[in-house]
């Protein structure tokens, strides 16, 4: 997908309605696609596991070039993003010591990090982040759109 591919579905996630419960009906979804209060879509995914060292790290860096070209883009329509780091997320619901709601817990469990955008005009979260479950894992762009703030 194009640069202006991911523009467009992006904005017609901002624009539709969440699912009512879990399983929502974005293609290209990676997890639940959505569920009451947020749509995550994966737009894009590497195509196997790295392949050595030096394989994942240009792969990893092509999909941070992609991030931050699409970032740019979306920062042109709504502003500079905060930059929020999982890593406390992630602590926070592992300890069990309360109760991290989705799309958020989700995020933190495969995400170290994104670029978050408030829009003003919905007041719905866009979150935008490369998502890799471990190591030897595929990389996803992903984009995630959600009425439900941060933790």
């Amino acid at each position: 997908m194009t640069i202006a591919q991911h523009l467009a579905t992006i904005d017609r996630l901002c624009a539709e309605e969440f699912p009512a419960g879990h399983g929502g009906s974005a293609p290209g979804s990676y997890g639940a696609p959505g569920g009451p209060g947020f749509h995550v879509v994966e737009l894009k995914r590497s195509s196997g596991s790295p392949t050595g060292p030096d394989g994942a790290g240009e792969e990893a860096e092509q999909y941070e070039a992609e991030r931050e070209a699409l970032a740019q883009r979306l920062g042109d329509r709504w502003g500079e993003p905060h930059w929020m780091s999982f890593d406390g997320v992630f602590l926070r619901a592992q300890q069990g010591d309360e109760h991290i709601p989705e799309p958020w817990a989700s995020l933190g469990s495969h995400m170290r990090n994104a670029q978050v955008w408030r829009r003003d005009d919905t007041g719905r979260w866009l979150v935008l982040g490369i998502s890799r479950l471990g190591e030897d894992q595929e990389l996803r762009l992903l984009a995630v759109i959600t009425d439900i703030d941060p933790p």
